[in-house]
């Protein structure tokens, strides 16, 4: 069986494969191929990819390739993680929402924005290459905006795809950890878009453990939101709604006290990513290093690896599990257009994933849940047909974006910043 990974250039593509070596018994991997156009990341990481096979005795190969084709052909399943304009196009959009007076931010807001305009013709392009070369493998996306990306391809390509985020595993692994419960035992009433959601009880074994969750909340938001404000906002959040919030509702909910902190700091993000990849990068070109180093937790996505073959295993082997994925709504929220990406459980077999009925969300949610669903429709369009309109009238719909005048100067100045990658759409 062959597995590729586009975008195997990226820091995350370790972390990805050393999941894959416990799993090789129900996920029969013989071939992995990683495709980057960065020429000396994908070396890095082939070379390393290679070490770590064969530390493993070697259960497959690895080819490396700058040719998405080649990569994509006869594949079962297509990881994709890519980030076109690579760390440094992240980084122009988080000062781009700051030089805005608005929160810059790499999914959320503009900067989710301007990142799915030069990605979903790259998304789409990889969809295009396995319609002809793989038409029944399945294009796994992890690559940013999870969702818009994965409505882009649900509405413009016949490839099976599923979306993916941690967040969802990561707050199962939290309730694994806190009660000892396997995996399976753990099911959420998770109910939103990607980096736009809210749990609404959790079960362990059937047994509810919503209240003495949102009990322990006051802790939880210490150790995840960076300022006092912030922390304060997340509360009241979570207490008015009674609901368990997405830590990326805090652009929403706290978007003062965020923007003031982002104002603060030093550094954005990326670069700090960016620093911290320059040192990953460094080790993983070491011809002596054959597992992941212990600094690759400082880069993000835990349990990254766990989410991605957690679902193959699940297609592959029809296990009709219940996960909580990016996929087509089909009438599982209700009031929500068929054909929309959305965040919820689904019911995961060998045909792909079948979301799950939901209980229609609450008023408190559903406005903003239709606010941003809107704007994300908005942009996969804008995006497709390269329309300036169309993604102004995005700009215009987002909750975080100026008024109407400044969504006009945003959009220039954005497409300014972006003209290297979006190859001549929208001039």
């Amino acid at each position: 069986m062959k597995l590729a990974v586009i975008g195997g250039g990226s820091s995350y593509t370790p972390e990805l494969l050393d999941g894959l070596f416990s799993r090789l018994e129900s996920i029969p991997v013989t071939e992995v191929w990683i495709m980057d156009q960065d020429p000396a990341r994908l070396n890095v990481n082939v070379g390393f990819a290679g070490r770590m096979s064969a530390a493993h005795g070697t259960p497959f190969t690895v080819q490396g390739t700058g040719d998405v084709r080649d990569a994509v052909r006869d594949a079962k399943y297509v990881i994709t993680q890519i980030r076109v304009g690579q760390m440094q196009a992240r980084i122009n959009d988080e000062k781009l929402g700051l030089r805005h007076n608005i929160v810059g931010q790499e999914t959320t807001g503009v900067g989710g924005f301007a990142c799915a305009l030069r990605t979903i013709p790259r998304i789409l392009d990889i969809a295009r290459a396995m319609e002809e070369l793989s038409p029944e493998g399945f294009l796994i996306n992890f690559t940013n905006p999870a969702g818009i990306n994965t409505e882009a391809v649900l509405k413009h390509s016949a490839i099976r795809t599923v979306g993916l985020c941690n967040v969802p595993i990561g707050m199962i692994m939290d309730v694994v950890k806190r009660t000892g419960a396997a995996v399976e035992e753990v099911e959420l009433d998770y109910v939103g878009l990607n980096h736009l959601s809210w749990v609404r009880r959790f079960l362990v074994a059937g047994k509810d453990i919503t209240q003495e969750t949102l009990n322990r909340v006051d802790e939880y938001v210490r150790e995840e939101f960076s300022t006092e404000a912030t922390q304060k906002n997340m509360l009241e959040a979570t207490r008015g709604l009674n609901m368990f919030c997405n830590d990326y509702l805090q652009y929403y909910y706290s978007t003062g006290s965020v923007l003031e902190y982002l104002r603060q700091r030093e550094k954005t993000r990326g670069e700090e990513v960016q620093e911290i990849e320059q040192g990953l990068f460094e080790k993983y070109a070491d011809p002596e290093l054959k597992q992941k180093p212990e600094e690759l937790s400082k880069r993000g996505g835990a349990h990254y690896s766990t989410a991605a073959f957690h679902l193959i295993d699940a297609i592959e082997n029809d296990r009709r599990s219940r996960q909580i994925v990016c996929c087509r709504n089909n009438g599982a929220i209700p009031t929500f257009d068929e054909d929309v990406s959305v965040e919820v459980p689904a019911i995961i077999g060998k045909n792909g994933a079948q979301a799950i009925a939901q209980g229609a969300p609450e008023p408190s949610i559903r406005g903003l849940m239709q606010h941003v669903k809107a704007y994300e429709s908005l942009t996969v369009e804008a995006a497709v047909r390269g329309d300036r309109e169309k993604a102004f009238q995005a700009l215009l719909l987002h909750p975080l974006m100026p008024d109407a005048a400044g969504c006009r100067a945003l959009l220039e100045d954005l497409l300014e910043v972006n003209k290297p990658y979006l190859q001549g759409t929208f001039f």
